[in-house]
Formats: structure tokens, C-alpha cells, sequence
């Protein structure tokens, strides 16, 4: 009796043991299918941007080759009406140039945030019921600061800069950089950008020097597009002029890359603040939710916060799933809305 009693539970114990076994590796070839399953999504995602891209930059360099000798005779043109004068045409391409494009593309938000209207723009609002409309009083100071923080901080700066420049050499030459190296160039001034910016940001937010200096940034929770530069004047210099201005000095890049440089990182800076997730655009609520929670997202391109961990947070959300470049006229806030409050 006592043997038939073990050699029952030897039995079941084996059993258990093989549906252990097979459970463990039915769960091993899962992952196994799952990994490859993603490797080959990853694979087919690479190749088809990879494709996209060598398309689309060839399609540019195209339209670049055809239109170069325009763009040459445009620049010797306005290089020869200012007499040569180096220093005349590094305050057109380092200051006005990308001054028009901050206030015309910051105008248009403007509007919006003030009167409600065009609602093409105002539907697309992030934070829904924040700034609508906009407080006129805050968004005066915003746009004072702004304007001092242009005229005493960053068009100074550009002195000492228009020296580095010149002796490198390269800046006021009458010959256009290629396509090609523009694009290098571009590749290597987002990288300088993405590693100061987000080193300057993190040292701002130490208590000591967030509450004297960059709380001011972050009296807005829900930004608009002026706020990018609306800072006290170290954090202007130190995190939002040198990280776009290193970049430049270090390649000795020319006077047409810097004032394409600038423009661009003024007005992608705009569109991170603005507060709307528009089409087509790049997404604005990585930064977005950095206003709102003021410990998560410190970078602009997000790789230093993912090697750091300062967007696990934000990973968890609804914001994250929203990070990306909306392609159709629905808001993402209605295809994805953030989950209903619990009633307590």
C-alpha cells in the first residue's frame, strides 16, 4: 500500500516535471518567435526608411544640381552689393535672417493662442483647456523677455563669434558648401546641440540654480512657441545660444549654413514649445510634458534622456504614445485621449 501510495506521487511527480518542462519551453519559443518577430519589424522598418531617405536625398540633390547655379549667382550677387563687407553679412545671416523666421513662424501662433482662431490650429491643442485663450499680461512679459533676451544676449554674442569665424577662413567665401557637406554639417551641429543642451538643462534644474534661474523658464506649464527663449539671461546663454552656436565654430561651417542652422533650430525650438501637435510637423510633446512634470525629457532629440533614464516616465504615458508626426487631419488628442480620471 505504502509502495503504491509513492509510486503514485512519483508519478504525479513526474508528470508535473514534464508539464513544467514543456511549459518552460513552449515559453522559451515564444520569445524566441517574438525576438525574431521584432527583429524583423525593426529590419523591414530600417530598410524602408533607409530607402526613403536615399529617395528623398536624391530627389533633393537633384533639385539642388539644377538650382545650384541659381543659388551661387544668388549669393555672389548679395555678397558683391554689400562690397564684401564680412561683417554687414554675418548680422544678415546670423541675426535677421533667423530673427524673421523666430517672430513670422511665432506670429502665426500668436493669433492663435490670443483670439482662438484659425481653430486648424487651435484643435490641436496638447493640454487641453490650458491657454484658451492665452493671458495677454504673461504672454507681454514672455514676448518682452524674449526680445531683450535676442537684443542684449544672444546679437552680443555673435560678436565674438563673427572673430572665430573669421579665422577659420571658410565663413565668407564665394563658393557655396555642397549639398552633401550641408548635410554633414547639419548631422554634426544637432549632435553638439542634443549633448550641451541636455547637460546645461540637467545643471539648471539642481535646486540651487533652478530656483534663481530656470524657474522663470517654467512659470509656464503649458508653453507657447515664445517661451523657447523666454529665460533668465545665463540660462539664455548657457542652454539655449551656446549649444547652437558651438556647433558652427567647431566646423568653421559658412555664413549660408549658419543662418540655415539658426533659423531652423529657432523654429524647431518654437514648434517644441508651442503647445499644439499640428501635422506634419515634428512632434512637440516630448518637451511638452517636460513643462508639465519638470523632471522628465531634458534633451531635444531624447537619446541622452533614454541612455540617462529621465523619460521613463514619460514612456508610461499616453504623451509618449502621442510622440510622433501626426500624418492625418484627427487630432491625437482624440485618437489617443489620456485614460479618464478614477471619481474618488
Amino acid at each position: 500500500m505504502v509502495w503504491l501510495t509513492c509510486n503514485s506521487s512519483g508519478d504525479k511527480m513526474k508528470r508535473d516535471s514534464g508539464s513544467s518542462t514543456m511549459a518552460d519551453q513552449q515559453k522559451q519559443e515564444k520569445k524566441l518567435w517574438d525576438a525574431m518577430k521584432l527583429t524583423a519589424y525593426v529590419l523591414g522598418t530600417v530598410l524602408l526608411i533607409f530607402i526613403a531617405l536615399v529617395n528623398f536625398f536624391w530627389y533633393v540633390q537633384n533639385i539642388w544640381d539644377t538650382s545650384g547655379h541659381f543659388w551661387q549667382a544668388t549669393w555672389l550677387k548679395f555678397y558683391n552689393l554689400h562690397e564684401g563687407n564680412e561683417w554687414t553679412i554675418f548680422l544678415y545671416g546670423a541675426a535677421l535672417v533667423p530673427a524673421l523666421a523666430f517672430w513670422g513662424f511665432n506670429g502665426i501662433l500668436m493669433v492663435a493662442d490670443v483670439t482662438g482662431k484659425p481653430t486648424f490650429i487651435t484643435r490641436y491643442r496638447i493640454q487641453l483647456g490650458k491657454n484658451d485663450p492665452v493671458d495677454t499680461k504673461k504672454l507681454c512679459k514672455a514676448i518682452y523677455t524674449a526680445l531683450f533676451n535676442q537684443f542684449f544676449v544672444s546679437f552680443p554674442m555673435l560678436v565674438p563669434m563673427f572673430y572665430i569665424m573669421k579665422w577659420w577662413g571658410n565663413t565668407f567665401s564665394k563658393e557655396l558648401p555642397t549639398f552633401q557637406w550641408f548635410l554633414v554639417e547639419l548631422s554634426i551641429f544637432t549632435l553638439v546641440e542634443e549633448v550641451l543642451f541636455y547637460y546645461t538643462h540637467r545643471l539648471v534644474h539642481l535646486p540651487l540654480l533652478y530656483k534663481h534661474i530656470h524657474k522663470k523658464h517654467h512659470e509656464w506649464t503649458a508653453p507657447i512657441g515664445v517661451v523657447s527663449i523666454y529665460a533668465h539671461p545665463l540660462e539664455h546663454i548657457l542652454s539655449n545660444t551656446l549649444p547652437v552656436m558651438t556647433g558652427p565654430m567647431i566646423m568653421g561651417s559658412h555664413i549660408v549654413s549658419i543662418t540655415a542652422w539658426f533659423s531652423l533650430a529657432l523654429i524647431t525650438t518654437s514648434i517644441s514649445h508651442c503647445g499644439y501637435h499640428l501635422p506634419l510637423l515634428p512632434s512637440p510633446e516630448f518637451h511638452d510634458f517636460h513643462h508639465l512634470k519638470f523632471n522628465q525629457c531634458y534633451g531635444v532629440l531624447g537619446v541622452l534622456d533614454y541612455l540617462h533614464g529621465t523619460d521613463k516616465v514619460f514612456r508610461q504615458t499616453k504623451a509618449f504614445e502621442r510622440h510622433r508626426v501626426l500624418l492625418s487631419l484627427t487630432p491625437l488628442s482624440k485618437s489617443i485621449p489620456e485614460a479618464p480620471k478614477r471619481a474618488e
